[in-house]
């Protein structure tokens, strides 16, 4: 029997209507790549019990959503509004819960050196993006651990957390750079200078 769009979708997306649609939604409107959900002004139909956790994780009505591929057609139609998160298509808008940022980086490939040096990263949905201008790295620390969480802009207000290993690689590819009379400690790509941390306080932990 040939497959429909129906049998894409795994048994938990299945149970609901609303999660079955927007999956086929998403086969119709999605070529490849994302589908311009900025172009769509559906109107709000309400929040689906659906949450992206910190490590990338999927899940619906509790459940992990086990398929990469019903995975991707999500991602596909996933917009933030402000600090909200929906997955859109033309005829509806469903809000939707993100643990922190929707997308995961992990993994970096890494050309050319000094100013010269890029940084392509890979999402846990495929997704490939050189940080530079267009596609900046910001680090937040938490306010009482210091901990750093490292972010990459992928698309129209939507970041990837990168992941632990994949920053570890790019520390080791950080150089200091005065900038505004302060010391930096950062990475180039894209021919912008990404500041990491100030060196001083690099040097004090």
């Amino acid at each position: 029997m040939a497959k429909t769009p129906d049998t894409e979708v795994n048994a938990a997306a299945a149970s609901g209507p609303t999660a079955e649609g927007l999956a086929v939604a998403a086969q119709r409107a999605g070529k490849k790549g994302p589908a311009p959900v900025h172009l769509w002004n559906p109107p709000f139909c309400g929040d689906l019990d659906m949450e992206i956790r910190r490590d990338g994780t999927w899940f619906y009505l509790g459940t992990p959503i086990g398929r990469p591929a019903l995975v991707r057609l999500f991602s596909s139609i996933l917009r933030r509004d402000g600090d909200a998160y929906f997955l859109v298509t033309p005829v509806e808008k469903v809000g939707i819960r993100v643990e922190d940022a929707p997308f995961v980086a992990v993994d970096v490939e890494i050309s050319g050196e000094g100013t010269a040096q890029d940084l392509t990263f890979t999402t846990q949905v495929g997704d490939t993006v050189t940080a530079g201008p267009e596609h900046p790295i910001r680090v937040e620390r938490d306010a009482d651990t210091g901990e750093p969480s490292p972010y990459v802009h992928i698309r129209a207000n939507l970041e990837a957390l990168i992941d632990r290993k994949t920053f570890y690689r790019l520390v080791e590819r950080g150089v200091h750079v005065e900038q505004d009379g302060t010391s930096w400690f950062g990475l180039w790509s894209g021919g912008v200078f990404f500041r990491l941390i100030p060196s001083a306080e690099l040097a004090d932990g």
